[in-house]
């Protein structure tokens, strides 16, 4: 197992000047993006680090779904920099961004593939040692703040992939619910669907002791290793705060206990995946976020189309859990059962079902677009969909039950319409 340090509490980030100043940081890089930069958690970060003397340059140009390009602007900035620190205060997409400018500024004459996970990239194991990072989440979502994982858009390819590795994850994480205060309605939403959905995947993803063969040397021993006891704590519990929260969250800015409390189901997901893994519903997202074509969501101020993670994520959890749970239905179960099904009279069988129901249901609750075709894509693009989620294997591969290409195809189609 393998978890960053946390810290939680309101009003926490002000210490973050001091840690810096513990850690004996001369040149510290400052990451976040062009919208957050206006907004109350970078100030307060700013106001720490000014109180505690702390030298530092803000690069602001994280891209919101970051690519290849974006991840290499921000690499070029921090090596320029020279830093000893590292600060990302923002989503996921500042974060991960953050941790691969961290990785290859300290691995200056890797190429960015070196690292890139395979079929992709190479997948080289990460030897050298990297810069402390300290990262300050302002959604509730992707628990970046606790993985060795970095997800970027792969443009040439037209898909996401990534890079995963114990040695990238931040030193300390910030966690301060006040943070998530300033996060319109549709962010809360798409973040919470991504609490949602990591929970629900590393739970029921294939055993730890079922995946084979062992790696020759534990540097090699993969990030998400599937379903383990230490794991499984981590990702019900989340559940049950999402099952409990999220709806509030959504629905009430001013619901202070709701968002605090998913800003911390957020990280305890992250403790849950990023050493269990996902599956199939992010090994199916990245294709539906990489293929794009015109789709703005509400609430994000962006100059560029895009399908939210969280959004290309849960699109397609009813179809996807319908699928999987032939394997462990008892699992599944219990996940419908901690979303408020009511499973006294049913029966094991039906566990699919009847968690893709409940799955409809919240996502119907909420407002959800009505599965792909209402976020632009048809039949024609099930193939491209399809060829997309090939490469993502490091996650595919964690799916309880194996998957062939015609199995993509009819889960795609399945989640054309949800209701």
């Amino acid at each position: 197992m393998a978890i960053s340090n946390i810290r939680y509490g309101e009003g926490v980030t002000k210490e973050i000047g001091m840690d810096l100043q513990n850690l004996g940081a001369r040149r510290v890089c400052l990451m976040t993006d062009k919208n957050l930069s206006q907004l109350p958690p970078v100030n307060a970060v700013l106001n720490s680090l000014a109180k505690y003397g702390i030298n530092f340059q803000m690069y602001d140009n994280v891209r919101v779904e970051p690519t290849d390009q974006s991840f290499l602007d921000a690499i070029k900035f921090a090596k320029k920099g020279e830093f000893d620190a590292y600060v990302a205060v923002g989503g996921g997409s500042v974060i991960d961004t953050c941790k691969a400018a961290n990785l290859y500024a300290s691995s200056p004459t890797s190429d960015f593939l070196d690292y890139v996970n395979a079929p992709i990239g190479k997948g080289k194991p990460v030897t050298v040692p990297l810069k402390p990072l300290i990262a300050v989440p302002t959604t509730a979502g992707t628990g970046s703040e606790t993985t060795g994982v970095a997800i970027f858009d792969f443009k040439e390819l037209k898909v996401k992939t990534g890079i995963a590795s114990r040695a990238i994850k931040p030193t300390l994480g910030i966690i301060d619910p006040l943070h998530t205060q300033s996060m319109p309605e549709r962010i809360v939403a798409n973040s919470g669907f991504d609490v949602l959905c990591h929970a629900l995947e590393s739970y029921t993803a294939l055993p730890y002791n079922m995946r084979s063969p062992c790696p020759s040397n534990p540097i090699n021993r993969p990030a998400y290793q599937g379903s383990n006891p230490i794991s499984d704590v981590w990702a019900v519990h989340a559940l049950r705060i999402v099952a409990k929260y999220l709806k509030r969250a959504i629905r009430n800015p001013e619901d202070r206990e709701a968002r605090a409390n998913m800003h911390l189901a957020s990280a305890f997901a992250g403790i849950g995946f990023g050493n269990a893994g996902v599956h199939l519903c992010h090994g199916m997202s990245y294709p539906i976020s990489g293929l794009v074509k015109t789709y703005k969501p509400k609430d994000y101020n962006v100059d560029h189309s895009l399908v939210p993670h969280g959004l290309s994520v849960v699109l397609t959890s009813p179809a996807v859990f319908a699928f999987t749970a032939q394997i462990h239905p008892e699992r599944h179960l219990e996940a419908a059962e901690i979303l408020g099904a009511d499973i006294r009279t049913a029966r094991i069988k039906d566990a699919g079902f009847i968690l893709a129901d409940t799955l409809r249901k919240f996502l119907f609750d909420l407002n959800v677009d009505d599965g792909l075709a209402a976020i632009g894509y048809s039949k024609a693009d099930i193939p491209a969909l399809v060829k997309g989620t090939l490469p993502q294997e490091r996650v595919t591969k964690l799916s309880p039950r194996p998957q062939t290409e015609e199995d993509l195809s009819a889960l795609f189609e399945a989640s054309m319409k949800l209701y």
